[in-house]
């Protein structure tokens, strides 16, 4: 019995690590790994140029250039590991530096909750519905919709440059500048912080009914 009972054990553990699975590869690869609708992916990266797009398909797609650097795209590695809330997408390499221009497009369910960290670059999201965390030390995030935007929060600031927000008929710009906006029949919340640089909202514009914060 005791045998039997070591067997399923080792059988649940197998079955465990094979659901947290992890891939790994070059710039100059390409990356493919199932990516349920409504995960929350998570990414952290080198200085690059980040594009996340929205799909029909159930799966994280990173496709990946090196820009004018041959070996900035040898040596960037593109890595993929799944949790239980959906997974983790790293960006490294030790080629990756600002003016190397590493492009990675990484192309996701329409559906997904994104949280991104980089120090500097730019991060630009398209058709993604889902609640949004971005952070950005130096460079500039553009996020887009051609649908109406539907977010029961909005936070954009930077502490130098501009907050342009034209779903919203908002331009911001200098020091400590911030646009909030707060909307009870919202669904998903979006974030988003650089520290020096810009920050685009972009799309339809939306409902204006609710509370706006300090700019």
């Amino acid at each position: 019995m005791r045998f039997v009972c070591a067997i399923a054990g080792a059988a649940l553990f197998a079955c465990n690590l094979a659901g947290l699975a992890e891939s790994k590869v070059t710039c100059d690869q390409t990356l493919t790994a199932p990516l349920r609708a409504g995960a929350l992916l998570m990414i952290d990266s080198r200085p690059a140029g980040l594009e996340i797009v929205g799909t029909d398909l159930e799966t994280i797609h990173v496709t990946c250039h090196g820009g004018n650097s041959e070996d900035a795209a040898a040596h960037t590695l593109l890595q993929f590991s799944t949790n239980p809330d959906g997974g983790t997408l790293k960006i490294e390499g030790s080629h990756m530096r600002h003016g190397n221009n590493v492009h990675v497009k990484v192309e996701v369910p329409w559906k997904t909750n994104l949280r991104i960290q980089m120090p500097a670059g730019e991060v630009k999201v398209e058709e993604i519905k889902g609640d949004k965390d971005i952070d950005l030390y130096a460079g500039q995030i553009t996020i887009s919709s051609a649908h109406e935007w539907n977010y029961r929060s909005v936070n954009a600031s930077v502490t130098i440059g501009e907050v342009r927000a034209t779903a919203y008929n908002a331009d911001k710009g200098g020091f400590f500048r911030s646009f909030n906006k707060k909307l009870a029949d919202g669904e998903y919340r979006l974030r988003a912080h650089v520290m020096t640089g810009e920050i685009e909202l972009l799309g339809k514009k939306a409902h204006t009914d609710g509370a706006n914060g300090p700019d």
